[in-house]
This record gives structure tokens, sequence and C-alpha cells, in this order.
């Protein structure tokens, strides 16, 4: 089972948090809202990952298991 990251993007309000906590996954575009890359979540930023969802200031960001 893999997991991958989603945004809202109605809810999402470019803080920017998320490109902070896990850059390696997740870039901002030229408006600062988050570009998330194409690909499951490697396993040793799953961590990262978690903590990313849980501390968006607008809990725009879901992570998805994937079977």
């Amino acid at each position: 089972m893999s997991l991958r990251l989603r945004v809202n993007p109605i809810t999402c309000a470019g803080h920017g948090l998320c490109a902070e906590l896990l850059g390696e996954h997740i870039t901002l575009d030229e408006w600062g809202y988050p570009v998330i890359a194409d690909a499951p979540v490697p396993p040793g930023l799953k961590k990262l990952a978690r903590r990313a969802a849980t501390d968006c200031p607008a809990l725009a960001l879901l992570l998805v298991k994937e079977p």
C-alpha cells in the first residue's frame, strides 16, 4: 500500500507550510500554491508527509492510501 498527497485547491490558502515541511515532494508555484509530485510518497518521507497534512493551517492537504 502506498500513500499519496492530494491538495484541495478550493480550501488551500497558499500558506506554503507544506513545502517547508516536505520540500522533497512539494514545491510552490509562482503564486505560492503547492505543486505535489506525481508519485507516491517515498517510504522515508511518510512521517514528514503526515506532519505536513496535519499541520496545514487550512487543512487542505490530504494523505490518501492507494492499493
